[in-house]
């Protein structure tokens, strides 16, 4: 591609003479060798077949296969590294001072939706009605413009829940999963706000909706497209924004949960095509993505039937370009995991790879298999089974309990992060994990990728990811939400673990003291948050660390058990405290071939010792979280890295800088890097 560079008056000015022809932009362009000729290139002046003659203060670099004239690079803002110590603060409250008070909910995103550099927060409470913005109303979901100095709430006035059918005054449309992107690639973040419509007169008749962003944070609705799911029922449980044929234009994959009809019903999982005007197409069968209903048991057992979606996740795993499509499932079914074929196209590899479930298929230490067994000695497998330790029910099918497919996880966020900085990523997956469920039912745990789309599972004991029970044995996790990011700068990836809905669960914070060993980090090191349900991890206040925001959720409370609920669904914000270490931040802007947003584009860093890959995220987890596209990675003790960005282009556009620690920078498809104002 071709690109122009151009040179201003002032600039050729300021050059001296060069004695062209008084019609040619490079007339007064001086060159330092006597006898060279001086010609205009690409709006640029060039002598000779030297670069070009850059003004005081540029400097000649090659930018896309050619030289041109830019503003160097700033020099490193360099420490000598920093790392978390146990006794050493690495959270302060910050809640009221930024501006949160009375925002409830436990469905977080981050995104920049009036494109100022600060990262914005959408909090969800999960909404079975529309938005009530009235004195006395019900308060659902809120949009908080960060301002710089904390948060003020933008929700009516910004149009995201603007009704497309004929709500009273005052309300708003409900929203239950979120997502932004730049689906018509006009330089800022449109939303899809997707709602449950099992109950349409809960709903008011509001459907799941994109909302095009005017670039100063107002949304209106987009065109009516297959995105509402006319004629069915939808019932989203993520969404994920993804370019699958690297086309330009941002597509959408909406996995499904299941609702109660006269039995359970279980929903086909949905991908749409956009066209980039905010109009999206169901191609769901077209791109392989079909599955079967559940009837045979070795098709469940294979993860071939319908998911009951918890969560998405879409992210390239084993580096061909192709992105993953991964859907984590309730009720202890398998978890799907769709390769990318090239062109828009997936094949089923959930068993295969390792995501479907664990490989522990002990179904005897199920208390209720146990019930059954004392009951039953001579059926098979029960001889030798112990007696229960519950008082028994008929919760046990024989038949049908023992197969794979009843002996997953409840599987909720699925994160992807590079956990053993090898250059692949890896996941962390939060499980429900009830104890009476017994060791095949699966916890929540990392697996390890290989880079070849096969994940191993080395357990929690052996990576120190163990939870603490507080001695009981009667102890059930809700490890539903999750987050992987680098608290300290230290260059690895660190683990917080929302630990919810059950007694005695709270946040959990690992920090990686050696490769893929992990510690507990106290909370007195970082902060204690009862049943944490939700969060999200983002530089808020532009110091060079990231900070963290979590939901809390109120099920299950019983004041009489460890860790009860608070009073409130209050989100929580917690300012990190470290304020040291090298670091380094990149907003990235798809060009030509790639959508606006680079959703989708990987970038690989390289510093010190070692390197990370990272990927620019459209969406995942638990009914919809985002993290912020605006990427961060901690140094260590380095003061620069390689940075390498694999465009979301048909053609893979790669790109290569050195770019200097304790610096935001925004990276322009063939540009060179700009400081981030």
């Amino acid at each position: 591609m071709r690109r122009t560079w151009i040179v201003t008056a002032a600039w050729i000015g300021a050059l001296g003479a060069c004695g062209g022809g008084p019609s040619s932009p490079c007339a007064d362009v001086s060159c330092p060798v006597v006898g060279t000729s001086c010609d205009e290139t690409d709006g640029l002046c060039h002598c000779g077949a030297g670069g070009p003659v850059c003004a005081e203060g540029e400097a000649c670099e090659t930018v896309a296969g050619s030289q041109t004239c830019v503003t160097p690079l700033p020099a490193p803002v360099c420490t000598e590294g920093s790392r978390y110590v146990p006794g050493r603060r690495a959270f302060a409250e910050v809640t009221s001072e930024w501006g949160l008070d009375g925002v409830l909910g436990v469905r977080l995103n981050v995104a920049d939706v009036d494109g100022d550099g600060w990262a914005d927060l959408l909090v969800r409470r999960g909404a079975g009605a529309p938005e009530d913005f009235g004195p006395e109303g019900t308060r659902r979901t809120w949009l908080l413009r960060n301002t710089g100095a904390g948060f003020e709430d933008v929700t009516e006035a910004s149009g995201l829940l603007s009704p497309r059918g004929a709500l009273p005054e005052g309300r708003g449309r409900p929203v239950e999963v979120a997502a932004f992107a730049d689906v018509d690639n006009d330089g800022d973040l449109d939303a899809y706000t997707g709602v449950n419509t099992v109950d349409e007169d809960a709903t008011m008749g509001e459907r799941s909706e994109i909302l095009l962003n005017d670039g100063s944070g107002h949304f209106v609705l987009g065109p009516a497209s297959d995105i509402r799911s006319p004629g069915r029922v939808d019932v989203p449980a993520g969404a994920a924004f993804v370019d699958v044929d690297r086309d330009g234009n941002v597509d959408l994959f909406v996995p499904q949960h299941n609702y109660m009809g006269v039995s359970i019903v279980f929903l086909q999982d949905r991908l749409f095509r956009g066209d980039g005007t905010g109009a999206f197409r169901e191609i769901t069968d077209e791109s392989g993505l079909a599955t079967l209903d559940w009837v045979r048991t070795e098709d469940l057992n294979a993860g071939l039937c319908h998911s009951r979606a918890w969560g998405v996740l879409a992210r390239d795993l084993n580096g061909d370009g192709w992105t993953e499509l991964l859907v984590p499932s309730y009720g202890r079914s398998p978890n799907h995991l769709w390769r990318g074929a090239g062109d828009g196209t997936f094949v089923n590899e959930s068993v295969a790879s390792g995501y479907a479930y664990d490989s522990n298929m002990d179904w005897t230490g199920n208390q209720f298999a146990r019930c059954y067994c004392q009951e039953h000695r001579t059926a098979e497998g029960c001889a030798e089974v112990p007696p229960p330790a519950i008082r028994c029910a008929n919760n046990w099918n024989h038949a049908r309990d023992r197969e794979p497919y009843r002996n997953g996880g409840n599987s909720a966020a699925t994160a992807a992060g590079d956990l053993d900085n090898d250059g692949d990523l890896d996941l962390f997956t939060g499980e429900i994990k009830h104890w009476w469920a017994g060791a095949s039912a699966d916890g929540s745990e990392a697996l390890i990728n290989d880079g070849a789309l096969h994940f191993e599972r080395p357990g929690d004991a052996a990576l120190g990811l163990v939870a603490d029970h507080l001695g009981r044995v009667d102890w059930d996790e809700g490890h539903m939400t999750n987050a992987l990011f680098d608290f300290d700068n230290d260059g690895r990836l660190d683990v917080y673990v929302g630990a919810s809905d059950y007694p005695g669960n709270r946040g959990l914070l690992y920090h990686q003291r050696a490769p893929l060993s992990f510690a507990e980090v106290p909370t007195e090191d970082f902060f204690e948050h009862n049943r944490s349900h939700g969060v999200v991890v983002a530089d808020f206040d532009r110091d060079g660390d990231l900070d963290i925001v979590v939901g809390h959720s109120r099920a299950r409370c019983n004041a009489a058990l460890p860790n009860d609920c608070y009073a409130t669904g209050q989100v929580r914000a917690f300012a990190n405290q470290i304020d040291e270490g090298n670091w380094l931040q990149l907003e990235l802007v798809g060009g030509e071939g790639s959508n606006r947003a680079a959703i989708g584009a990987q970038v690989t860093i390289r510093y010190g010792d070692l390197l990370q890959t990272l990927e620019v995220d459209g969406g995942h987890g638990h009914y919809g979280s985002q993290s912020d596209h605006v990427l961060h990675v901690g140094l260590g003790a380095a003061c620069e890295a390689e940075v390498t960005v694999r465009w979301p282009d048909a053609a893979l556009t790669t790109e290569t800088h050195t770019l200097p620690a304790g610096h935001r920078f925004v990276l322009r498809q063939g540009a060179w890097p700009t400081v981030a104002p």
